[in-house]
């Protein structure tokens, strides 16, 4: 079982992989990281982690690589070639990949690992920022039960509904049911915030009745209240959505399925980034209902 005698390596310090690395370092984890902008690290760094230039560096250095990036061509970027993790890790180490990815990328990973034998999980996360702060995130996990509960811990350290879903690439999927299910939401968390405001009531008050019965959810929980305040800074980007909801489409398509609120909201969230809302946090949609 992984301990506090190995080392970690965790290449992608962006909003939530910060918040997941600094939280296993505070549970006295030593910690390599990479990323392309090394400012991203310095808290980390301050606080004792070790920055590698390079992911060759990182992957000959760690026994466990945890990988948060932002799209499935950057998981392919460290993943593969001779400057990447599978090429330079040591035999019977962990590769962990928390990015929000294709399955079949998932399972190309996992297939090419095991010929060095090296573990692969796939093991997308949701909760956003706020999750990721405090541990609560909720780990959606592909691959194989020996590895999963050899890594528990560290899952144990970043989240606190922790399943694993099947085989590998099972992980991903379970992150785009995730992502689909969240798209209608938003939708309706922004529709419902107008028609509020429009019938002459306090949202805050509509959503006070709101939040706790059956129409409860995340989104209206946690993001309703940041349209409200015109908060719109980034617990999950607008560009990162619109790659998930692109890669959940493509795989429905795969399967032969039809999902109509998926395609409405990529339509919008589309829109909005054309708006220069790329950068922005997914409750900034809002802002094509207010026009």
């Amino acid at each position: 079982m992984i301990t506090q005698q190995n080392k970690i390596g965790f290449v992608g310090i962006g909003v939530m992989g910060k918040s997941m690395a600094a939280n296993l370092q505070s549970e006295g984890y030593s910690i390599n990281v990479y990323t392309r902008t090394k400012a991203k690290a310095e808290e980390l760094i301050q606080n004792g982690a070790a920055w590698k230039s390079t992911v060759k560096d990182l992957a000959n250095d760690s026994d466990v690589i945890i990988t948060m990036v932002g799209y499935p061509s950057d998981v392919e970027e460290v993943y593969f070639g001779s400057e990447g993790i599978l090429e330079n890790v040591k035999p019977n180490s962990y590769v962990i990949d928390m990015t929000t990815s294709k399955p079949k990328l998932a399972k190309k990973i996992y297939e090419e690992a095991a010929k060095k034998n090296i573990y692969s999980l796939d093991a997308p996360v949701s909760g956003g920022d706020v999750g990721a702060k405090n541990g609560t995130l909720a780990i959606m996990v592909g691959g194989d039960e020996a590895a999963f509960q050899e890594v528990l811990p560290l899952f144990d350290i970043m989240g606190e509904n922790i399943v694993l879903q099947g085989e590998a690439g099972a992980g991903q999927y379970t992150k785009l049911a995730n992502q689909i299910a969240i798209a209608s939401n938003m939708v309706g968390v922004c529709e419902t915030i107008v028609f509020a405001k429009k019938a002459g009531l306090n949202p805050k008050t509509v959503l006070k009745s709101i939040s706790t019965g059956a129409a409860a959810s995340f989104s209206l929980s946690n993001l309703a209240p940041r349209m409200l305040k015109e908060d719109y800074a980034p617990g999950f980007y607008v560009k990162h959505f619109i790659k998930d909801m692109s890669i959940a489409l493509e795989s429905a398509k795969e399967l032969g399925l039809s999902t109509p609120g998926l395609e409405l909201s990529l339509d919008l969230y589309k829109e909005l980034a054309e708006k220069g809302e790329k950068d922005s946090g997914t409750q900034a949609l809002i802002k094509l209902f207010e026009e």
